[in-house]
């Protein structure tokens, strides 16, 4: 699924400096997107390309299972994660978020593919 309609708009420097602003004095993302026509995800992140350190979510999250950022990274899933260590989608996925892991878009498994064709 790609975003489209107003919250796919490109953000301008002066947006992204009043983004960055507004959420070093307490604005959450949330709050964020509310106020202007962009999604979640290129709100959160056009301030990690400011260097924003992200504020830890307000629920507390689990500690993180041994091995779930490695086994991401090596190409699994968030839904099959969440099936392996028993959690939900959503909690598996703000624990990866919370690890400040990057997140691949949606049906990209081009790099799970790439490790299994290397190693076959």
């Amino acid at each position: 699924m790609t975003e489209e309609g107003p919250r796919s708009g490109a953000l301008d420097s002066v947006t992204v400096a009043e983004l960055v602003e507004c959420y070093a004095v307490g604005e959450t993302i949330e709050g964020l997107v509310a106020r202007y026509p962009f999604s979640y995800r290129k709100i959160r992140t056009a301030l990690l390309d400011e260097g924003v350190k992200l504020r830890p979510p307000k629920i507390p999250l689990p500690p993180t299972p041994p091995g779930l950022v490695n086994a991401y990274r090596d190409g699994r899933s968030i839904r099959q994660l969440a099936v392996t260590y028993c959690m939900s989608y959503n909690q598996t996925r703000n624990i990866l978020l919370a690890e400040g892991v990057e997140l691949r878009s949606r049906g990209n498994c081009s790099t799970w593919h790439g490790e299994a064709a290397r190693t076959s």
